[in-house]
C-alpha cells in the first residue's frame, strides 16, 4: 500500500467540480485526507480563478492505473483536452506522488509542480507537512517555509462530508 497525493483544480463551475472529484476518488479509493481549498488566479492564461486542493489516499494501484482513473474522472466531468497546457478546465486531477516513487516516464513522479506552484505546495503542506519530497529530500513544511509565493492564495470553506460520508 502506498500513499498517493493528487492535486485537484477547476475554474469552470469550480465548487461542484471539485466536490465531484472528491466524491469519485472516495468511491474508488476509500478514505481521503483532504486539504483546504484555495482560490487562486489562473496561471499562464487570462481566465477565471481556480479552486485548488490536494487529497491523499492509500492504494495498491500502479501509477499508470491511478493516472488513468484521474483522466476518466476528468472526462466524466466534462474535461476537454487540448494542446494548450494552460487553459480553463472543468476538472484537472494530477498525480503528484505515489509513495517515494521516482519516474521519468509518464506519469512523471514526483510532479515538478510541487516545487513550482503555491497552489500545489500549500495544500500538500496542509495535509502532509512531515512527508519528504522524493527527489529533493526536504519536508514539505520546510520547502514551504522557503517558498516565495507569487500571487495570493485565498482559503475557501468547503465541507466535503457529504462527498465522503464522514
Amino acid at each position: 500500500m502506498n500513499r498517493a497525493y493528487l492535486s485537484i483544480g477547476s475554474n469552470i463551475e469550480p465548487e461542484p467540480h471539485v466536490r465531484a472529484a472528491v466524491a469519485a476518488l472516495h468511491r474508488l479509493y476509500g478514505p481521503l485526507r483532504i486539504s483546504p481549498v484555495y482560490q487562486t488566479r489562473a496561471v499562464g492564461f487570462e481566465g477565471d480563478d481556480f479552486y485548488n486542493l490536494v487529497v491523499g489516499l492509500d492504494t495498491d494501484a500502479a501509477a499508470e492505473q491511478l493516472a488513468a482513473a484521474c483522466r476518466e474522472i476528468e472526462t466524466a466531468h466534462g474535461r476537454l483536452r487540448t494542446d494548450q497546457r494552460f487553459s480553463a478546465r472543468t476538472l484537472d486531477i494530477d498525480l503528484l506522488t505515489l509513495g517515494h516513487a521516482i519516474r521519468d516516464d509518464v506519469p512523471i513522479l514526483p510532479r515538478d509542480e510541487i516545487l513550482k506552484y503555491a497552489f500545489v505546495l500549500k495544500p500538500l503542506v496542509d495535509i502532509a507537512p512531515e512527508e519528504r519530497h522524493p527527489v529533493d529530500g526536504r519536508r514539505y513544511a520546510d520547502i514551504w517555509a522557503q517558498f516565495e509565493c507569487e500571487g495570493g492564495l485565498r482559503r475557501i470553506a468547503i465541507d466535503f462530508s457529504a462527498e465522503t460520508g464522514s
